[in-house]
């Protein structure tokens, strides 16, 4: 993690297969639309371009190189947003658990409301990831995320210690940590936009092989935090909650100022970073000319300016106005492919570990099975950008989700299998299904990453810089919404019992998913599945 990072060909698209004995040709600066108008870059950050003539083919030049200066920081930064986004996320779940045990409820409700938040005001973070000073951007994120876990750690620390709090008062508690929660959600968003969709982007100059390579870094960082992060808080409550409530504060508070100053130097050493806001953002919106004073002014036309300002608040909190640029750009269905996938309740998150605590699994087990499915999940950090570079991005997806759906098909059939009909089955027989879904969902996450990985290469490629905050927070709604919806059904089917069914309807999303990128793969290729020439029928065969 530590080397340059050497990108090889960046005209290479992402569904091309590397050629052999090929030398690829580097575009000139002013290709590079992140580039400065003077050309003038920091030493840290060496861009080479093609010296060929008029008229000549194109020249083989050094390769690009991003320096280890800036891909350590921005590692350093990136490691300590996930570790800490990953630490809460887990420990939220074991402490609400604590405070509200026996029932999927709380927990379900918690998590219902934080995506609906994330849903409706994703949108109106891309407006200002795309026009907005990035520095102030992602700073922002970080300190808005470290304040909401901060004051939500002292919140569960009290529901948990002051158990002789009257109702209503618990009741009020929750909702603040609710809120919190919303607040920690949209600071996530926001950081993780503005660096996997932005600043990964610039700072790679858009060059497909240098950004493919960052890309498997930052995820590789992001998985090992999942790894090691749950793991640790669920080590730490299975001994004490309150020191795992402690720690989960003390990492917060310790690393905001090493992560806030990291990024600034990632910042100063990239010039193509430092982009002024945009006129638009200091121009008034159109709408405010309703507002001038008129003595003429009917009725009719105030209405008209309610509603067209009404419309406008909505547009700033709905995707109401990209909406349409977003279903109609070449890579919506892998987007949407990929948003569907979070429609599950299979994935260690709050819902299935709830579910597995109240089937006899300890804290312990609950983190070792996580800790097993992340090393799976890490797998994908090494096994897809080998496969995009052997058969590209577009063929791998179909591999990947193709992977994913067979084993999550496995596991719910041997769940079935053992539950039957019977919603009261003796407590060995629970863990004997529990743990084949458990087994299936861990051996499908190398699918479900890998083909993350295949669709954001898609979308990078696909999206311009101008759209690309606004394009990258629908797809976050999207992907909040269906988070969403996944929770409504553990609040339909809240006892531990009627699990099957959340788990059956996640599965029926995952194959939802499948069918839709097949759509894309086959509008793309014009085939689904590429037979080998040995095989291929050929003309004038009667066979």
């Amino acid at each position: 993690m530590g080397e340059d990072i050497v990108a090889v060909s960046p005209a290479t698209t992402v569904d091309e297969r590397a050629k052999p004995n090929s030398r690829p040709a580097f575009p000139s600066p002013s290709h590079h639309p992140a580039s400065t108008s003077d050309d003038t870059y920091n030493n840290d950050y060496e861009l080479s371009t093609g010296l060929q003539g008029p008229g000549e083919p194109p020249v083989a030049s050094p390769p690009h190189l991003i320096s280890r200066k800036i891909t350590t920081r921005l590692f350093i930064s990136h490691f300590l947003s996930t570790w800490n986004s990953r630490l809460f996320e887990m420990g939220a779940v074991l402490f609400i658990a604590s405070i509200f045990p026996g029932t999927l409820l709380p927990m379900s409700v918690y998590a219902l409301v934080r995506s609906a938040a994330a849903v409706m005001l994703s949108p109106a973070l891309g407006s200002w990831i795309d026009r907005g000073d990035r520095l102030k951007v992602v700073r922002a994120s970080i300190i808005g995320q470290r304040l909401a876990v901060a004051a939500s750690c002292a919140i569960f620390l009290i529901l948990y210690k002051r158990k002789e709090l009257g109702s209503k008062l618990r009741v009020g508690f929750f909702v603040v940590n609710i809120l919190l929660a919303c607040i920690e959600k949209l600071c996530s968003v926001l950081n993780l936009v503005s660096i996997e969709r932005d600043w990964v982007v610039v700072i790679s100059q858009d060059d497909d092989t240098a950004r493919r390579t960052l890309n498997a870094r930052m995820r590789r960082i992001d998985l090992f935090c999942k790894l090691l992060g749950p793991l640790t808080i669920s080590l730490i409550d299975g001994a004490s909650t309150t020191v795992a409530i402690y720690v989960t504060l003390g990492m917060t508070c310790a690393s905001v100022l090493i992560e806030y100053f990291t990024i600034a130097a990632v910042f100063r050493m990239v010039p193509a970073l430092h982009r002024p806001a945009a006129e638009s953002t200091l121009s008034p919106p159109e709408d405010d000319r309703e507002h001038q004073p008129s003595a003429h002014r009917t009725t009719l036309t105030s209405l008209r300016s309610i509603t067209a300002l009404t419309l406008s608040a909505l547009s700033n909190l709905l995707p109401l106005t990209s909406l349409p640029h977003y279903i109609q750009h070449p890579a919506f269905l892998p987007s949407i492919s990929l948003s569907l996938l979070y429609f599950t309740v299979l994935s260690f998150s709050g819902q299935m570990t709830t579910f597995l605590l109240s089937t006899g699994y300890t804290s312990y087990a609950v983190g070792a099975a996580r800790a097993v499915s992340t090393i799976f999940e890490l797998s994908s950090t090494w096994i897809a950008p080998k496969v995009q570079h052997r058969i590209g991005a577009v063929r791998g997806g179909i591999w990947f989700l193709t992977w994913q759906m067979a084993w999550l098909a496995a596991g719910l059939s041997w769940f079935f299998s053992i539950t039957g009909n019977n919603s009261d089955t003796p407590s060995k027989s629970n863990i004997l299904a529990a743990s084949g879904l458990v087994a299936a969902v861990i051996l499908s996450r190398t699918g479900l990453w890998s083909f993350d990985l295949c669709a954001q290469a898609i979308i990078q490629s696909e999206v311009d810089s101008h759209s690309r905050g606004a394009f990258s927070t629908v797809e976050a709604s999207f992907q909040n919404l269906f988070e969403l919806l996944s929770y409504v059904t553990t609040i339909v089917f809240s006892r531990p019992e009627q699990f099957r069914w959340p788990a059956l309807i996640s599965v029926v999303a995952v194959y939802g998913a499948g069918g839709t990128y097949a759509a894309f793969v086959r509008r793309r290729r014009g085939h689904l599945v590429h037979m080998p020439d040995c095989i291929k029928p050929r003309v004038g065969d009667n066979c």
